[in-house]
């Protein structure tokens, strides 16, 4: 975690967790014209903070700091990203697409390290080697699986502008079932694509509909394993944010109060998701279970699930898991699974920049 992005949470901590923000489940800032979204993260979040909280001060500022580093793997935080030109102007400066590294298309991934759902556009971006710069920020929500399938359709379908492709996303507003207004996108899974287009990206029937469901499946099932495994226990719950500190470069106080005090909130919070999605005693098997059963649908004849090259899936599962990198539930994820070849061989293809070749024109 970049030092400035801890420095920055330290000294806002305090008030966010004050803030009327903080109360609610979460606020999105998205680059969508005029759109927001809300994640559900649940209404135990702000109860939980305030009887953690023990005064104000620098402690209370690291408490905020300690509990918002844990919320990127935990409370969905994902991110807010943009393309800086602005879409009105976009036409005349913007030539030839995006392909060949980026054709003049300025990228900027304001993320949350730890969190899976920025994690998933990095693994879009570096695959496609896609330039762009990174900044570290406090939490902001933003609908991650829209920002790929639309800059996946912008990358292939240059014809399109970028303000075009946008309208294929329109924004839903509902009531879930505790009352509160959420926002989803339609066709967030969809690229948008002609009909060569789609024979060309999809050649194997079924491919595209294929894709579209394991996206969604990472979004609705694989995502929310991450924080009750990493935080399974108080002792994997202290060597995660032992990790988090010693990236942030913590001073001695702040490190302290960031490792233990952030390392309890977050373990109560995976208790608590546990219960919600009903997640077995031992979350691990959940986990096992779930990737072994990514490495079934692609099959042994398939080095991907987007065939010889790694599709939207493949990012986006791979994404997902590569946050837990360096901490135990990954290792016992790599032990126990057959994941292991097809993370390696996304993780190396992302490395790469394989994904260049096939946008370049």
């Amino acid at each position: 975690m970049a030092a400035a992005c801890t420095r920055a949470l330290c000294k806002v901590g305090g008030g966010i967790l004050e803030s009327a923000a903080a109360r609610r489940s979460g606020t999105v800032s998205s680059y969508l014209p005029g759109s927001r979204r809300a994640f559900g993260s649940g209404g135990y979040r702000s109860k939980l903070l305030t009887s953690l909280r023990t005064g104000g001060g620098a402690g209370g500022r690291v408490l905020g700091c300690a509990v918002l580093l844990g919320g990127g793997l935990g409370l969905y935080q994902t991110v807010k990203f943009r393309l800086q030109q602005h879409l009105a102007e976009e036409e005349t400066k913007v030539s030839g697409g995006v392909g060949g590294g980026g054709g003049g298309v300025k990228l900027t991934l304001y993320q949350y390290k730890t969190c899976p759902f920025c994690s998933k556009v990095r693994a879009f971006l570096d695959y496609h080697g896609l330039p762009y710069e990174v900044v570290e920020v406090n939490p902001q929500l933003n609908d991650s699986s829209v920002i790929i399938s639309s800059l996946k359709t912008y990358l292939i379908s240059r014809d399109k502008s970028v303000s075009d492709i946008l309208r294929c996303y329109p924004e839903m507003k509902s009531v879930n079932d505790r009352g509160k207004e959420v926002t989803e996108y339609a066709n967030k899974y969809w690229v948008m694509l002609g009909e060569g287009e789609a024979a060309a990206l999809y050649p194997d029937k079924g491919a595209q509909k294929e894709e579209r469901k394991w996206r969604q499946w990472a979004d609705d099932w694989l995502v929310h394993l991450v924080s009750p495994n990493v935080y399974r226990t108080s002792g994997e719950a202290l060597a995660s944010f032992d990790y988090i500190v010693r990236e942030g470069k913590f001073g001695t106080y702040e490190g302290f109060f960031a490792k233990y005090v952030g390392a309890a909130a977050m373990f109560l919070i995976a208790k608590r998701l546990k219960s919600r999605y009903q997640l077995q005693d031992d979350v691990r098997q959940d986990l096992y279970k779930a990737v072994n059963d990514w490495v079934a649908a692609i099959g042994k004849k398939r080095k991907f699930m987007g065939g010889d090259h790694p599709n939207l899936a493949d990012l986006n599962v791979f994404g997902v898991l590569r946050v837990m990198e360096g901490l135990q539930a990954f290792d016992d994820m790599m032990d126990n699974t057959k994941v292991k070849g097809w993370y390696r061989r996304v993780e190396r293809a992302a490395l790469q920049h394989e994904g260049r070749e096939q946008t370049e024109p």
